[in-house]
C-alpha cells in the first residue's frame, strides 16, 4: 500500500500537461488469482492450511498488457538464449539469491568447459545459514539474520567451503518435492533470540546448535563424495572439477548514494556482511555492461526489484507504465529517487540467461527465475519460469549484477 500511495502522490504532484503526455499505458484492477505457488508450492508445505473466503478478494492496481504485442515467447530469444538447466522453484523460501547465481555458474561451467553440471543450492545455503550465525554472535545480535542474500554470498561460500553436485545433496528431506525452510527459520530465529536475551554468546555452541536444527530439516552436508568415478571433498570439486576461479566474478552496482567510480557497500540488508566491493557506476555504463555482456556470450546473475503494476505474472512481462515515469525520464536520479523512498527495493534475484532485439531495436532481457510467480502459466507451458524484462525496466528497477570481469575489463581500470 505504501508504494501505490507514492506512485499517486507523484503522479498528483505533475502538471497537467505531463499527465495528459504520458497517459498511453492502460491499466486495470485485477482480482487476485491464485498462481503456482498457491496450486503446487503451498499444496506440498503439509504445515499451511488456508481457506479462502470466496465473499472477499484481493485487487491489485497493474498495468493492463492484454491487447500488447509482446516478446514473450521463446522463440524470439532462440539464437541468443545461452545454455543453462532448466529453471528450478525455489519452493516457500527466500533464497533466490543463491538459485540465481547457483544457476549462473552453471552456465559459466558450461560456457567455460562445457560441462553440464547441476550444483546444490542448498549447500551454499546452509553453510550460508552458519556464517550469519557466526555474525549474529559477533555482532551481539545486530547481524541480519534471515533467508535472503546477496549474489556475491555464493563466492564467498564457495571460496571457503566448496560447493557439491546437486546429486549429492539436494536438502529436501521428508519426500518433500518444494523447499520450505519457513519452520526452519523460525525456529532458528527463536534460539538466536534466546541467545541474545540470555547473553550466552558461546560461538561454538551456537553454530552447533543452528548446524542442529539445519540438519534436521535439511540433512547433514558431504565432506567426502564420489562423482564421476572419482573422490572429492567439496573444496577440491571446485578447484579440481569445476575449475572456476570465483575471484574472476564481480558486482556492479548503479546508485547515486555512494559515490561512483568507486568499490562501495551495497546498503540493503541482505548484504548483512556489509560487502564493500561493488563496482559502482552510472546507469548509462551499467547498461553498457550488461548489453556487453549478454551480447558477447555471457550470462549475469541480476538483482532488484519485482513488485511493480507493470510486472505482469499474466504475460511473464516486465515494462514500465507511463502512468509512472516516461521511458525519456528513465535516468540516475530517477532511479536514485525510487530507491530512496522504498519504492525500489532489493527483493529478488535472477539470471539473465539471452536477449532479444525487437524491430525498433529496442533491448529484451530473457530472465530465468526460480520464484513461484513466474510458474502461473503452469508446467506445460514453454515460458515456466521465465520472464522478459523491457530494456526500461531494467534501466530503473534492476540494481546490481554479478559478471565475469572479462564483461567489466574496459572499466576497471577507472577504478584504479
Amino acid at each position: 500500500m505504501g508504494k501505490l500511495i507514492t506512485i499517486i502522490a507523484i503522479i498528483m504532484a505533475l502538471p497537467s500537461y505531463q499527465l495528459m503526455a504520458q497517459g498511453k499505458s492502460k491499466a486495470k484492477f485485477e482480482k487476485y488469482k491464485a498462481g503456482f505457488y498457491q496450486n503446487f508450492i503451498l499444496k506440498d508445505v503439509s504445515a499451511v492450511k488456508e481457506k479462502q473466503n470466496p465473499g472477499k478478494s484481493v485487487k491489485k492496481f497493474e498495468m493492463d498488457q492484454s491487447d500488447m504485442d509482446l516478446p514473450n515467447n521463446l522463440n524470439a530469444y532462440t539464437e541468443n538464449n545461452y545454455w543453462h538447466f532448466d529453471p528450478v522453484s525455489q519452493g516457500n523460501t527466500g533464497t533466490c539469491w543463491c538459485f540465481s547465481t547457483t544457476s549462473f555458474y552453471e552456465s559459466e561451467e558450461y560456457r567455460l568447459y562445457k560441462k553440464e553440471v547441476k550444483l546444490s543450492e542448498m549447500f551454499t545455503v546452509y553453510w550460508e545459514y552458519v556464517e550469519k550465525a557466526k555474525g549474529y554472535v559477533a555482532s551481539r545480535g545486530k547481524s541480519v539474520f534471515d533467508e535472503g542474500s546477496e549474489a556475491n554470498a555464493v563466492n564467498r561460500i564457495y571460496k571457503k567451503y566448496g560447493v557439491v553436485p546437486r546429486s549429492v545433496y539436494d536438502g529436501l528431506n521428508d519426500g518433500r518435492e518444494y523447499y520450505s525452510h519457513a519452520e526452519m527459520a523460525r525456529e532458528m530465529k527463536t534460539y538466536l533470540s534466546s541467545v541474545k536475551k540470555a547473553n550466552a554468546w558461546n560461538e561454538n555452541e551456537v553454530i552447533s546448535t543452528i548446524k542442529s536444527i539445519m540438519n534436521h530439516y535439511m540433512g547433514v552436508p558431504p565432506t567426502q563424495f564420489a562423482y564421476k568415478g572419482s573422490n572429492y571433498s567439496p573444496l577440491s570439486f571446485l578447484s579440481d572439477y569445476l575449475k572456476l576461479n570465483i575471484d574472476d566474478y564481480i558486482d556492479v552496482l548503479s546508485y547515486m548514494q555512494q559515490p561512483y567510480w568507486q568499490q562501495v557497500e551495497y546498503e540493503v540488508p541482505d548484504n548483512w556482511w556489509h560487502n564493500a566491493d561493488y563496482y559502482n557506476v552510472p546507469l548509462t555504463d551499467f547498461m553498457k555492461v550488461v548489453d556487453y555482456a549478454i551480447e558477447n556470450g555471457y550470462t549475469i546473475t541480476v538483482g532488484g526489484d519485482v513488485s511493480e503494476a507493470g510486472f505482469s505474472r499474466e504475460t511473464n512481462v516486465a515494462l514500465i507504465p507511463d502512468f509512472d515515469i516516461p521511458s525519456a525520464y528513465i535516468n540516475d536520479n530517477a532511479r536514485q529517487f525510487r530507491f530512496s523512498n522504498k519504492t525500489t527495493t532489493d527483493d529478488h534475484g535472477m539470471h539473465l540467461v539471452g536477449y532479444h532485439k525487437d524491430k525498433e531495436g529496442k533491448m529484451w532481457y530473457l530472465i530465468k527465475d526460480s520464484s513461484s510467480g513466474s510458474r502461473n502459466a503452469g508446467p506445460e507451458s514453454p515460458i515456466f519460469g521465465y520472464y522478459f524484462f523491457s530494456e526500461e525496466y531494467m534501466k530503473l528497477k534492476i540494481m546490481d549484477i554479478l559478471v565475469h570481469k572479462d564483461a567489466f575489463k574496459s572499466y576497471l581500470k577507472k577504478f584504479k
